[in-house]
């Protein structure tokens, strides 16, 4: 009597390739999810103090620089104090900048709003912005943690 069924080799070659197939495709959409998810560690500045640049701020404005890797803020009030925050809102972490009409610091995302001491004014922000301690050695501003 004839054999008539395939060959047991052929079927398990095409299933092999089905399946490692399916399960490439499978890898292929998840590591990327995975590594989304779960970003690597990002190792914390050393830096304890950075020059903000020059003092020549004029009253009643601010401006950015990077205080390791994130971004601070360095504001002169109306009565000629400097101050420095960090700028990262901590509600969502957006930038916050400084609003010279309302003597306000301001987080575009969702309009929260801190006063000059970083303390919350209105808005979703849960915290105050951290504080830096400002010395202004000559021409330079130097910021630093605590």
């Amino acid at each position: 009597m004839p054999n008539t069924e395939p060959t047991t080799g052929r079927r398990g070659l095409i299933r092999a390739l089905l399946r490692t197939g399916f399960g490439a495709s499978l890898v292929s959409f998840l590591y990327p999810a995975m590594k989304f998810m779960m970003p690597p560690p990002v190792a914390e500045s050393a830096a304890n103090q950075v020059s903000a640049g020059r003092a020549d701020l004029k009253p009643n404005s601010a401006r950015l620089f990077r205080f390791g890797s994130k971004p601070a803020l360095l504001v002169r009030t109306p009565a000629g104090e400097m101050r420095a925050f960090s700028a990262v809102c901590t509600h969502l972490n957006c930038t916050v900048q400084y609003n010279d009409q309302s003597h306000q610091i301001w987080c575009a995302c969702h309009n929260g709003q801190f006063d000059l001491n970083g303390k919350v004014v209105a808005g979703p922000p849960p915290r105050p912005l951290e504080q830096f301690t400002v010395h202004v050695q000559g021409e330079e501003v130097i910021v630093a943690k605590g």
